[in-house]
């Protein structure tokens, strides 16, 4: 008899730099902490050249089409930003007639289950969780908030400024299940961190899941996205970091390593394991301006911009459905962060083709079917090549139109306009004796041979050693390809 459709359980770490992960350290490296993740690689393949948007919304936007940010969403703005002329189209994130990756498997008799950072669209309600095939959901619909007060800005309420709750479960808002105002990091008594209460929730799914359905659980937990916040008891073993915000940073990354070390052992003592495609990536490269704590290092640049730092993310595979024959291996094969509709699509056994969205006159899903790679099945991805998106202005939190920033063809990265971040970080980012903002560091990636940039990441990952001048007629090709 056929296989029965498998368990996913996706993981989407917010802000995770590449340096952050202890798979990309020393050995016995003190400061990052992922023992449980690591264990998982062991167990699963390591992606090495995964790529996403360089920050939250189009890559999550992203991930629930199955579309390349290019065709579903490049911009970073307000959730209440929307064009009156546009009913189809003119609200931010995600199309309201794209079909999303949990309607295709509620069709296929999956359990869905949405729980923590959306960022994905909020206008209306098929623009939620629930309007996009989660069942169950409890999540925050914005970028980011408060982990103690779930407060994401404020509004003029009778002549005062309150604070926004931005809390949601299913249709409706979470009552009950916030903190009151009086929590903070300073006053934790009688208070639930906001990740531990989505954790919870993914727990409580595992627990409580029918064997006789398949389940897709996506855990999106708001860490390590600012403001940094963390329960006392969790910061305290981090205590010899001297930057404060690389402590919280570390001791965040290790608090959500642990939990999803509970996470898989659940699904073993419940013996789901088995049958469980566990998919863990950050959904863009760590933050490194001033105020922020992620860390790319080797890499150049990060979270905002399209070098290495900023789109190259940490990701892996698990789970007992990957063949024994590939688990512990280290995949160079490209994998794109929207390609997971597709895959996810094949592995439930539905057509991932979204019908409504071509009535509506949207662009289609352009996703790839990852599987054959991951299971050994083929040696080499099919994917080739990476249209990276970007925005004609360079300010992420504007409306601006949709542009092309650059292209990867194999070994071979173009990128073309004004990029921040240009620089690189080092092994121990941010720290006291650096007063280093990358956000005032500006590269221009001309149309030329002498102001272009052309990198070959395959010998110069850190992308130190620009080739435009050498290889003019590579240079000519892509940037015809990209314009």
């Amino acid at each position: 008899s056929a296989a029965p459709p498998p368990n996913i359980l996706y993981i989407l770490l917010d802000d995770f730099g590449w340096a952050d992960a202890g798979w990309h350290r020393p050995p016995n490296y003190t400061e990052v902490l992922t023992p449980n993740m690591e264990a998982l690689i062991h167990e699963g393949i390591e992606l090495d050249r995964h790529y996403a948007f360089k920050y939250c919304s189009p890559t999550r936007s992203a991930i629930q089409s199955g579309r390349n940010p290019v065709h579903v969403n490049v911009l970073n703005i307000l959730d209440s930003t929307y064009n009156p002329k546009d009913p189809v189209s003119g609200f931010a994130e995600m199309p309201r007639n794209m079909t999303g990756i949990a309607e295709h498997l509620l069709h296929a008799g999956y359990e869905t289950h949405m729980y923590g950072k959306w960022h994905a669209g909020m206008a209306t309600p098929q623009h939620t969780p629930l309007g996009r095939g989660y069942q169950q959901s409890l999540v925050y619909l914005q970028g980011s908030c408060d982990y103690w007060t779930s407060h994401a800005g404020k509004c003029l309420t009778w002549g005062k400024r309150v604070g926004v709750v931005d809390l949601w479960e299913n249709d409706r808002p979470a009552f009950g299940q916030n903190n009151t105002p009086t929590c903070s990091q300073e006053q934790q008594t009688g208070c639930t961190y906001l990740d531990e209460l989505f954790a919870s929730r993914v727990f409580k799914a595992i627990d409580s899941h029918n064997p006789a359905k398949p389940f897709f659980i996506f855990w999106a937990p708001h860490i390590v996205h600012i403001p940094y916040q963390l329960p006392e008891d969790a910061l305290k073993p981090f205590a010899f970091i001297d930057d404060t915000g690389r402590r919280f940073y570390h001791a965040m990354v290790y608090w959500v390593d642990q939990k999803i070390g509970v996470a898989a052992q659940k699904l073993k003592d419940r013996g789901l394991w088995d049958n469980t495609l566990v998919i863990v990536h950050a959904d863009n490269g760590g933050p490194i301006w001033t105020g922020n704590a992620g860390n790319n290092f080797p890499l150049k640049g990060g979270k905002r911009s399209n070098w290495e730092g900023g789109i190259r993310v940490n990701a892996f595979v698990s789970g007992g459905l990957l063949p024994k024959e590939v688990r512990g291996s280290k995949q160079e094969g490209c994998v794109f962060a929207w390609d997971w509709y597709a895959t996810i699509a094949a592995l439930a056994g539905v057509d991932p083709t979204d019908h409504r969205a071509a009535l509506a006159g949207l662009p289609p899903v352009d996703s790839r079917n990852m599987w054959p790679l991951l299971s050994g099945r083929v040696t080499h991805s099919p994917r080739t090549e990476l249209v990276i998106g970007d925005t004609a202005l360079t300010d992420p939190h504007v409306n601006s139109a949709t542009r092309v920033g650059g292209i990867i063809q194999g070994r071979y990265k173009l990128l073309v306009g004004k990029l921040s971040m240009a620089g690189w970080t080092g092994p121990k980012f941010p720290n006291v004796t650096s007063d280093w903002n990358p956000t005032k560091t500006w590269q221009t990636c001309g149309t030329d041979i002498k102001s272009g940039c052309l990198f070959d990441i395959f010998d110069d990952p850190t992308e130190h050693h620009n080739l435009a001048s050498e290889k003019p007629e590579l240079f000519s090709s892509m940037l015809a390809r990209v314009q």
